[in-house]
């Protein structure tokens, strides 16, 4: 079983300029596309866990899916 991790972008209740993103992983089998489609729920449980913060948006990436657009897509040497 493959993880997919769920990127909440979340801002603070009392400084809405404020924000930060919170990543949660999960073990899965599903699509990225499902993976968004299921997040409310746990959207919903990380808003209710920490009331000082309201979710803005959120989206769902593969771990490392990030690491050669941040490296510039080039593979390291050696």
């Amino acid at each position: 079983m493959d993880t997919i991790n769920l990127i909440i972008t979340v801002c603070a209740v009392l400084s809405p300029n404020s924000c930060e993103e919170r990543h949660l992983t999960f073990a899965s089998s599903f699509s990225l596309r499902q993976c968004v489609m299921a997040a409310p729920p746990y959207v919903a449980q990380w808003v209710g866990e920490h009331p000082n913060w309201t979710a803005v948006k959120w989206r769902c990436e593969y771990p490392h899916s990030r690491d050669k657009v941040d490296n510039g897509g080039s593979t390291p040497a050696g």
